[in-house]
């Protein structure tokens, strides 16, 4: 309490608190980071272009011509039409704005000419491409709010109120953010009362999670109930967000009974926590889900590295020949080994893989809010400028949308666990029986015999769709099925029926290999979710009448949900 009031004393007085001096130091040392890994980049990209000499002066030579009909307004350079960045009319309508639009789309197609024109190792081009994109991202002219023409249209509007917005968001993310732009309004959302809101109970809790029981939402539901295990860098929420779009709702409503594990949000004191302690969780919590439902197998469910952990959990039941627990498996948005497609693997290299090892072993834990700045980084247009541009040069509030709320909340992971995954990642350890042990027990997923259904983005950029769908082949032995959303990590697994945008695609044929998979894939209309409960009452196990209490004897509720870890920050 006196902190705070010391902090609010400097504050009147025009000074910045030691808090906040500590936060602008820290925010002042990972931009700095950040630049030095994009000069570095840039400098390479530049090192390279000046050693093809020929290459260059035929791509400046190019680029001359098409300035010069920029400049004589005879230019027929426009950006593509999805491109939101550019919607504002004055990029059409006035000269000045066009022709600088103009200019910035042909230097940046002529970089990427001149990459692509490049004799090059498959790694180097990758890695050049991608500082291409970032720099190409950074140096757009909406980007700034002299060439952005909704600047001047909202300081007349506003009466100049969008200049003053825009630089106090910009002290504030400078002090409280760590430089980046606040992609949510905060003050929109609280747990347990607009969003992760679904009525139930916290009916177990020990050091590693809370284990959460849904009141049913029908006269009877399905004798098998649901698991979902979460990702451990996010708060479990994400399947509960606003009721329209409630993945838990919209079970409960189909006569699903839903639990799911909430971890709790470790400090460096549980450093050494790895995936041996989670994946034991999860085991723990199937038990306890079948000792409430009478023995029932469950339906088990991960999204993201929680569907690394509960893939785990089936392979050890498994070698223990004890897999008759889980009635069917789900994995959403999971990869089980290295990704060799999408961004992410163009900066997943020994060198950034090992210092990420070093910072978060030193540290004890990997903070999330610094995973969530590298995966913004990985689509720079979307989660980075796009909110430059609304939050500074427009001088707007970042936008109340629960999803990305939810995406803000992060949480930390054990030092252990942050190695084990990578681990996993690095060296494909699950490709290979026995070449990881859980607890002494080889993995082998072959020995899985339990139908599986995958679920991936076609946007995804944290795991990428084709990684995902390797996945799924690796269960040789099981009836499995994949489904490829439109969009990206998130919005592939909220997909509520009645969305208009809604798709998805699918193939049979799982012999083939991604590409091939999605030249030949068909285009569904609409939500996954109904064909995915048709896939769980299938793994069912019949009506019984909906239970009227939560838990049971050994088991009792202990508080409302959402539980005490999910409000941990």
């Amino acid at each position: 309490m006196s902190a705070i009031a010391t902090d609010q004393s400097t504050a009147r007085r025009g000074e910045l608190p030691p808090r906040a001096l500590r936060d602008l130091t820290g925010a002042y040392a990972i931009t700095g980071r950040r630049w030095r890994d994009t000069l570095g980049s840039a400098r390479e990209l530049v090192t390279t272009l000046l050693s093809h000499p020929l290459v260059l002066a035929r791509a400046e030579a190019r680029l001359a011509r098409e300035m010069a009909r920029i400049a004589l307004g005879r230019s027929r350079l426009r950006p593509a039409p999805e491109d939101e960045r550019f919607v504002h009319p004055a990029w059409t309508d006035d000269p000045v704005f066009r022709r600088t639009l103009q200019g910035y789309l042909a230097w940046s197609q002529t970089l990427f000419e001149i990459i692509q024109a490049l004799r090059l190792r498959p790694e180097r081009r990758r890695r050049l491409l991608f500082a291409a994109e970032h720099l190409v991202a950074a140096a757009a002219p909406s980007n700034l709010f002299v060439t952005h023409p909704g600047f001047y249209t909202r300081a007349r509007a506003t009466r100049g109120g969008s200049i003053v917005a825009g630089l106090r968001h910009v002290l504030e993310d400078l002090r409280d953010h760590r430089g980046l732009p606040r992609q949510v309004d905060e003050t929109a959302f609280r747990v347990g009362r607009n969003i992760a809101a679904t009525e139930g109970a916290v009916i177990f809790r020990n050091d590693v999670f809370e284990l959460i029981q849904y009141s049913p939402r029908t006269p009877e539901v399905d004798a098998r109930p649901v698991l979902f295990v979460p990702p451990q860098i996010n708060k479990y929420y994400v399947i509960d967000l606003a009721p329209e779009k409630s993945l838990v709702r919209y079970l409960l409503e189909a006569g699903q009974q839903v639990f799911t594990l909430s971890w709790r949000n470790p400090t460096a004191a549980q450093r050494d926590w790895g995936l041996e302690t989670y994946v034991e969780a999860a085991a723990d919590a199937i038990d306890i889900v079948r000792a409430i439902a009478d023995d029932a197998p469950v339906k088990l469910v991960g999204a993201c590295a929680g569907g690394t952990t509960a893939t785990l959990a089936l392979a050890r039941l498994a070698a223990a020949r004890a897999q008759d627990r889980v009635a069917c498996l789900t994995l959403m948005v999971t990869v089980l080994d290295a990704p060799r497609a999408g961004r992410l693997s163009r900066v997943t290299d020994e060198a950034a893989i090992g210092t990420a090892l070093a910072r978060s072993a030193h540290a004890g834990v990997l903070d999330g809010a610094d995973m969530a700045r590298t995966f913004a980084w990985l689509r720079p247009d979307e989660l980075v400028w796009h909110f430059v541009v609304n939050n500074y040069v427009l001088g707007r509030r970042p936008p109340a949308f629960d999803v990305l709320y939810w995406n803000s909340d992060t949480t930390r992971l054990p030092a252990r666990l942050h190695a084990d995954l990578l681990g996993i990642y690095r060296h494909n350890r699950l490709r290979d029986p026995g070449g990881l042990r859980i607890a002494d027990t080889p993995i082998d997923l072959r020995a899985i015999d339990r139908d599986v259904f995958v679920v991936a983005g076609a946007r995804d950029h944290i795991t990428p769709w084709q990684t995902c769908y390797r996945a799924m082949q690796m269960f040789s032995r099981s009836n499995v099925r994949f489904v490829l959303g439109a969009a990206g990590h998130v919005q592939s697994m909220l997909c509520p029926p009645g969305d208009a945008r809604a798709r998805f695609f699918i193939n049979d044929d799982y012999s083939l290999d991604p590409a091939a998979w999605r030249r030949g894939a068909r285009e569904q209309t609409g939500s996954w979710w109904p064909a995915w409960v048709r896939w769980c009452e299938a793994h069912g196990g019949g009506p019984r009448p909906a239970p009227t209490a939560y838990g049971d004897e050994r088991y009792e509720p202990i508080e409302p949900a959402p539980g005490r870890y999910v409000r941990q920050r």
